[in-house]
């Protein structure tokens, strides 16, 4: 006996990547979540490696995974594919203070983030 297989969530079409607990918060990732969405992974790639943001190293690394993931595990053409999404959740939030004058505290929050690509194989035009 065994467990069942899951059914695959996604369409024959496509890959893809997720990384957890990434040290920034939700809102300033999904800027650079927001600059990639809908683009061929070529220009998206080029897009992440000119940046200037910080995490824009993170999130090039997790296409790259779900381009690897599409090409290899699904046998999927690299030059065909798009970013479809590129969905960023809360994971969470480390809590820290800092003391302050007289006695008070600075409250310091360190949040963490969830990052999910998924490529699309598309037709040519």
């Amino acid at each position: 006996m065994g467990k069942p297989s899951n059914p695959r969530l996604l369409r024959d079409n496509e890959a893809q990547a997720f990384a957890k607990t990434i040290r920034v918060s939700p809102q300033k990732l999904n800027l650079v979540a927001q600059s990639i969405r809908g683009l061929p992974v070529e220009r998206a790639l080029a897009e992440l490696s000119f940046s200037r943001k910080r995490i824009a190293g993170t999130v090039k690394n997790v296409l790259s995974a779900a381009i690897a993931n599409a090409e290899n595990n699904h046998q999927l053409d690299v030059d065909r594919l798009v970013v479809s999404e590129a969905t960023v959740g809360k994971a969470f939030v480390m809590k820290r203070f800092r003391a302050r004058a007289r006695g008070r505290v600075g409250k310091i929050q360190k949040p963490f983030s969830n990052l999910t690509v998924v490529v699309r194989e598309v037709e040519e035009v």
